[in-house]
């Protein structure tokens, strides 16, 4: 497939109160080799800051790039990725961490793994705080490595990982595993905008860290939607940053979701519509 050929897509990248690894994933972006694709920072109420990177690089690229906050009231990620959702009329979307920089064919990759019927899941590889450090002062470059270099770091042991960063094509080999939600993140996930609405995106009633990526992808298969792996294909280079529990509350409405047979989020996207 050639670049052109593939769906208008809005990359959601979610932020909050973390300028300087924003602005590296946005440098990150502009370095795509996919045309079609605009940006929507989806800000969980960060400070002015923030607000001072996304316009400059709305000011700077060619890219579209736009800029959607809610108050800052707790963790609120699930409600601030559906409302940026609703500021784009892209038929595909990419959800990117605003702490997960991308190399320059990530977009593309993306365009040629969409299909009808199926979400993508892609894989990440994280960095120690040194190599962090690295990517955010020195810009996106390190998204240019070759393999050669990256298995240099990992024998260095400032990545977690070397395998994602392969290029293996896997063919049908992506859908061996259609209806399985586990290992999902939101960090590195792709959809079709009207799967996504059919659920009701994701559910705002996930109000503390984790569990809201999970939930939406059980609904999803639910209602007929299947995984297609990305694995080998559109990796993503997360920074450093402390692990955090997940929230027990956040737990346990999950769980309480697996043993329901609920496809449309409660309290949804519709909100914004």
């Amino acid at each position: 497939m050639k670049a052109l050929d593939g769906p208008g897509i809005a990359v959601i990248v979610s932020t909050y109160d973390r300028p300087d690894a924003l602005d590296a994933v946005l440098r990150s972006l502009a370095e795509q080799t996919y045309p079609r694709f605009e940006i929507v920072v989806a800000d969980d109420g960060s400070g002015p800051d923030t607000q001072k990177i996304v316009e400059r690089h709305a000011e700077e690229s060619s890219i579209e790039v736009r800029h959607i906050r809610q108050e800052d009231r707790g963790y609120r990620l699930a409600a601030v990725r559906n409302r940026a959702a609703t500021a784009t009329e892209q038929p595909y979307l990419i959800f990117l961490d605003g702490d997960c920089l991308v190399r320059p064919d990530y977009v593309e990759g993306h365009a040629q793994l969409a299909e009808p019927g199926h979400f993508v899941h892609g894989s990440r590889v994280r960095l120690d705080p040194g190599l962090s450090w690295t990517a955010i002062e020195h810009g996106p470059g390190i998204g240019r490595w070759s393999a050669v270099r990256w298995l240099g770091e990992w024998f260095r042991g400032r990545v977690d990982r070397f395998a994602p960063l392969l290029r293996v094509p896997l063919g049908p080999l992506r859908r061996v595993s259609p209806r399985r939600w586990r290992g999902v993140k939101g960090c590195n996930l792709a959809l079709w905008r009207s799967d996504f609405m059919a659920v009701n995106g994701f559910d705002e009633g996930f109000q503390g860290w984790g569990f809201e990526d999970n939930d939406l992808v059980v609904r999803l298969i639910r209602n007929g939607v299947r995984r297609k792996e990305g694995r080998y294909a559109v990796p993503v280079l997360h920074l450093w940053h402390e692990l955090r529990p997940p929230d027990p509350a956040s737990r346990k409405r999950f769980e309480h979701r697996l043993r329901s047979d609920a496809v449309r989020a409660e309290r949804g996207i519709d909100r914004y519509m």
